[in-house]
């Protein structure tokens, strides 16, 4: 299993699972009803009949109109209650692992970024859609038919103490094995069963990474090994479910076992009660078929355990998603958040993923409605400190306030989620796009955004030029570029109205020219919010009111575009010349001075187009 899953699963996954149930108390007291209705029906229709055909056998009478009668409406009872049960467990089922995907998607949401961070989509997938599913043999023919099973095997049970106590004492011996063997088998089940999850899931993975990347497996070739890769997948799933499969045939025929030595222990104890006058010869065959037939309930949940126990993996990574913790909780007391601007105010802010320090005592001032460039070389934590601004992560020291125009400053920890996402948006380099049209994919930031607002945004950051609010964009945004997939992020950002916008890297698609008009776009309305702005272009940095920048976790310089260009040995012009070494741009000095030249966003703008 992957370093994200739950380890092997214990024997208490199952029983996790029974508090789903909670919810649904009148409808599991029906299903049970009609397992009962129906378990018990079977019973009386098998040994009246088999009564019926001893009476005749040994007196030479038909059977009487009552009892056939009798048997024509246990007949009709014991379709109806098939049918009854079959629909009221399956609904039951299906209504609880509706629940069950809510909880578990809310499960990842509230984890995220850190639980979803190095696992595949596909993993997720399965996690969310294939192991819940999997879960739906559990709760459709498992928890009612169990209590159904106990309750007809006591009641044949008493019958049998009654009419002959030996053959419960032949039959008892062979129930207690057939429940006994499939929690004895449970470790073997377990094992093979988180195998086939764990292949399922790698499979599902690799499946959804080819048909992302079709396309570029195409342009360069690789398909026929791409697909190699997935038939081996396949086959190693193959091979888990054959090991399941055999398993399960093992099991089968250990059971099958059992009731032919239950047969052979019936027959021979009533023969033996008949011939000594213990038992009537009318009633020898009702005597048999009784017992036997509260053993294959019994048989049937055996068989129904057994299968459970293949699922605990299943159950493993359903309950450790649901149960996922919240990396950054919601405060015991919230705190409201004043109306009007805010500044950002980070403090001693220290953070780093699986004990490897990332920001080291960083500490920095975004007044409101300024823009600051947070700049640096790849590692430096940048993105770190985006995903702590938006509370993906809490601090691991230090605090991230934030500064309204009066009145005390907030810590993001005594803020509900509600408000922080009101008032802070994060548009990052991947832009998560739906299939569905372009109106809906915008409206995930402004649900009630009417097409007006909706059409006026995205002519302001260019989206009319290739869509309309009409266009179906294909998931993920397969069909669009880069660049237009930015401008998307950017008109969604737009239309939550943050007070507090960070970019990170969000026109790192772009040409120059679409770097400049967006930028326009955010001139146009900076004054309105604070802007936190990543990046690498010089000409993208080159808007902002200030510059930081990161180095080693920590905050090296900070100052303004001419400051810190004109500064000997800075830090900035540094990080300038190395990633004009890694051919990202010009010569350094050419940068500088051609830079030099462009007054503001307007003039940019026009120079670049």
């Amino acid at each position: 299993m992957s370093p994200a899953d739950p380890a092997l699963p214990g024997p208490g996954t199952l029983r996790a699972l029974l508090p789903s149930l909670a919810g649904h108390r009148a409808m599991i007291a029906r299903t049970c009803a009609a397992a009962l209705a129906e378990q018990g029906s079977l019973v009386a229709l098998v040994t009246l009949a088999a009564h019926a055909v001893g009476t005749a056998i040994t007196t030479g009478r038909a059977p009487s109109a009552t009892t056939v009668t009798a048997l024509s409406l246990l007949v009709l009872l014991r379709a109806l209650m098939t049918w009854r049960e079959m629909d009221l467990s399956h609904d039951l089922a299906y209504r609880v692992l509706a629940e069950l995907r809510v909880r578990v998607f809310d499960g990842l949401a509230r984890s995220a970024p850190a639980r979803v961070a190095g696992r595949r989509s596909g993993d997720l997938a399965a996690t969310a859609m294939a192991d819940v599913e999997a879960l739906e043999f559990f709760y459709a023919h498992t928890t009612a038919q169990l209590l159904a099973s106990a309750t007809v095997f006591t009641g044949g049970a008493a019958v049998l103490a009654g009419l002959e106590p030996r053959l419960l004492a032949a039959l008892l011996p062979v129930a207690l094995l057939l429940v006994a063997a499939p929690f004895a088998e449970a470790a073997g089940r377990t094992t093979r069963g988180a195998r086939t999850r764990r292949a399922a899931a790698d499979l599902s993975a690799d499946t959804v990474e080819t048909v992302d990347g079709l396309r570029e497996l195409l342009a360069f070739g690789a398909l026929p090994e791409r697909r190699n890769r997935l038939g081996a997948k396949g086959r190693r799933l193959g091979e888990a479910q054959r090991a399941e499969v055999t398993g399960e045939s093992l099991a089968a025929s250990l059971r099958e076992l059992l009731i032919v030595l239950a047969v052979l222990a019936v027959v021979a104890t009533t023969a033996r009660a008949v011939h000594t006058g213990r038992l009537d010869a009318v009633w020898a065959a009702a005597a048999m078929t009784l017992a036997l037939s509260v053993l294959g309930p019994v048989a049937e949940s055996a068989r129904s355990l057994s299968q459970a126990m293949g699922l605990r993996a299943a159950a493993a990574r359903v309950d450790a998603g649901i149960k996922a913790p919240a990396l950054a909780p919601e405060p015991a007391t919230a705190r409201p958040l004043p109306a009007g601007p805010l500044g950002v105010r980070l403090r001693g802010l220290g953070f780093g993923y699986d004990e490897r320090p990332i920001l080291r005592n960083v500490a920095l001032d975004l007044p409101a409605g300024r823009t600051l460039a947070l700049v640096g070389a790849s590692g430096a934590g940048k993105s770190t400190c985006a995903h702590l601004l938006a509370r993906f992560w809490d601090p691991q020291e230090g605090t991230i306030e934030l500064v309204p125009a009066s009145g005390d400053p907030v810590d993001l920890r005594e803020l509900t989620d509600a408000d922080l996402r009101r008032a802070v948006a994060v548009v990052g380099q991947d832009t998560p796009l739906f299939h569905g049209t372009l109106a809906e994919n915008l409206r995930l930031a402004a649900p009630d955004a009417d097409d007006g607002r909706l059409a006026e945004t995205a002519g302001l950051c260019g989206l009319d030029r290739f869509a309309s609010l009409d266009t179906v964009i294909g998931e993920r945004g397969a069909t669009l570029s880069g660049g237009q997939r930015a401008r998307i992020a950017l008109a969604r950002a737009l239309l939550a109205e943050p007070r507090i916008l960070v970019l990170d890297e969000t026109t790192a698609h772009l040409d120059n020219t679409g770097d400049a008009e967006l930028a326009t776009v955010l001139a146009r309305t900076r004054e309105q919010r604070t802007t936190l702005l990543i990046a690498h272009r010089p000409v993208t940095i080159r808007r902002a009111d200030r510059i930081a920048v990161l180095e080693a976790g920590r905050v090296a310089e900070e100052g303004t575009w001419e400051e810190l260009t004109t500064r000997p040995g800075s830090a900035f012009a540094r990080l300038l010349g190395a990633d004009t070494a890694r051919g990202r741009e010009k010569e350094p000095r050419a940068i500088l001075e051609g830079l030099a030249r462009f007054p503001g966003d307007d003039e940019a703008a026009g120079a670049e187009s």
